[in-house]
């Protein structure tokens, strides 16, 4: 089998199709976990990496790694994407009018949301993304999900899974430390990642969820959304597929909307390469759009770099996706 190259200058930028099936057929896990698994690498999580984990907490600080969830969020309607409109159904002032009913001068306040489940922070589930019309695991897209939901690999089975170590690489700071910003377009190689691992001092170990920091989520909340959703970034390149299937991380998670470079690393249309690989093919639980600011303001403070990481998807019955609300705890 040939060994897919780990430098973005050896892609054949005329030919994503067979620069993707490449890393495709390299780094397949089907079969891995059997062949009725629901999990993927989160399969990498077990119960003494969660007490490793759990060792790591000195003195409780919780750090929360979420977007608030709002109609002032980046979504600008791409493939029905709305930001989270968020309406009340009873009132204080329903309470003060004597409307709602209640005896005795009680009163209350009830609340509805309404929102994509990738609006905001979020886990893409394994159902989430198909190479060729097949799914995790090789099943055909269309067993999988349909209009009833992901009926196979629904969000759900995950959620009492994603508690493990955290790792935090800050690429961004690593590489601009003037500013902590890497610029749109930059597609971050294994070299980088390696380097900034080394920098924290910090070796990636199985079953370990990976953070990584680029700085455009910094510069979209302090100059506005703009092209945020969806528009040029930062990201991993399609060459970390390697890395992503070598070092056994349960899961990854970044702070811009779509993890990997953009535009995409070829002179053709393409959409998303290191998603067809990662999801249907690895196994690889994604994470977009988390707020990763607090979190290295305080891992530079402390000059530690891992922590215990709490991030369960919501359990929604059948879904490909879901809001979190992830939180590191030292």
């Amino acid at each position: 089998m040939t060994i897919p190259s780990e430098n973005p200058a050896d892609l054949d930028r005329q030919n994503p199709e067979a620069e993707i099936a490449l890393r495709a057929d390299a780094y397949r896990n089907w079969g891995r976990w059997g062949e009725d698994d629901r999990l993927g690498t989160l399969n990498h999580i077990d119960p003494a990496t969660r007490v490793r984990a759990a060792a790591l907490v000195q003195d409780g600080l919780v750090v929360s790694l979420s977007l608030p969830y709002d109609m002032n969020g980046p979504q600008k309607g791409w493939r029905r994407r709305t930001n989270p409109v968020h309406l009340m159904l009873d009132t204080g002032t329903d309470a003060e009018r004597g409307t709602q009913g209640f005896p005795h001068g009680a009163g209350g306040a009830d609340d509805h949301i309404s929102m994509p489940l990738q609006s905001s922070t979020q886990w893409d589930g394994l159902g989430h993304i198909f190479d060729h019309g097949k799914a995790w695991n090789g099943r055909r897209a269309g067993d999988v999900v349909t209009s009833d939901g992901d009926l196979v690999t629904g969000i759900e089975h995950a959620a009492s899974v994603v508690v493990s170590r955290g790792v935090l690489l800050d690429v961004g700071r690593q590489l601009h430390p003037h500013d902590g910003e890497l610029p749109d377009g930059h597609a971050i190689t294994v070299a980088e990642l390696e380097a900034t691992a080394a920098a924290h001092g910090v070796r990636i170990e199985r079953g370990d969820v990976v953070l990584v920091r680029t700085g455009q989520l910094t510069r979209a909340l302090r100059d506005g959304w703009g092209e945020y959703a969806g528009g040029p970034a930062p990201g991993l390149s399609l060459t970390c597929a390697g890395w992503l299937h070598r070092t056994e991380i349960a899961a990854i998670a970044t702070d811009t909307w779509g993890f990997e470079v953009r535009p995409n690393e070829f002179d053709v249309p393409a959409f998303q390469p290191l998603h067809q690989v990662a999801i249907p093919n690895i196994g690889l639980t994604i994470g977009e759009m988390w707020n990763l600011d607090a979190l290295a303001a305080v891992c530079a403070q402390r000059g530690r770099y891992t922590f215990l990481l709490s991030a369960p998807p919501l359990p929604v019955t059948g879904a490909v996706g879901s809001p979190i609300n992830p939180v590191a705890v030292f």
